[in-house]
């Protein structure tokens, strides 16, 4: 059984006992989430596509830690015009594990 969930601007396939690393949300480490979101599931071969969400559905996430991804450059310059800045970012994250998905 897997869900496709949206979440952060996102869309993610999930099952079961899956960890992913998505937008930061604001809540505590160890609290459960809710995604209500579930644009489909499918379930013993059978799919459920919503138009545009499944009427019903939710999947169940653990939130277990917040963190900051890899560190990505991002560097701006025009050529023969002595321009250039150079600016670091860290993408804040939180790492869920998929507990149930209700259809």
């Amino acid at each position: 059984m897997y869900a496709i969930i949206e979440t952060g601007g996102k869309q993610y396939r999930v099952q079961e006992g899956d960890v992913l690393f998505i937008e930061k949300l604001p809540v505590d480490a160890g609290e459960t989430i809710e995604v209500d979101r579930v644009l489909a599931v499918a379930k013993d071969g059978d799919l459920r596509v919503g138009t545009p969400l499944v009427e019903g559905a939710k999947v169940v996430l653990k939130a277990e830690k917040h963190g900051k991804g890899k560190k990505i450059i991002v560097f701006k310059y025009k050529p023969k015009k002595n321009y250039r800045r150079k600016k670091g970012h860290r993408q804040p994250y939180t790492r869920v594990v998929v507990e149930k998905i209700e259809a």
